[in-house]
């Protein structure tokens, strides 16, 4: 499977699970990873966008889950 995907593609796929998965010791390998293969500080922060954005939307559907079921009908 690892083979499907170039060195590029994998570090940023790893760095964005490690921001969505709030593993700082991932996000600090998978970025020293793609900065010694060059990979440009824009794809890079690109790829923490996503994440972020998929972290958030995340956090506020189970935010609003919470809700709904503490919601007495």
């Amino acid at each position: 499977m690892m083979e499907v995907m170039d060195f590029k593609v994998r570090e940023l796929v790893g760095i964005a699970a490690a921001v969505a998965g709030h593993c700082q010791s991932c996000f600090e390998y998978h970025l020293e990873q793609a900065r010694k293969m060059s990979v440009s500080e824009g794809e890079i922060r690109a790829a923490v966008k996503i994440a972020q954005m998929v972290r958030k939307a995340g956090d506020d559907n189970m935010d609003k889950f919470v809700q709904e079921k503490l919601t007495v009908k």
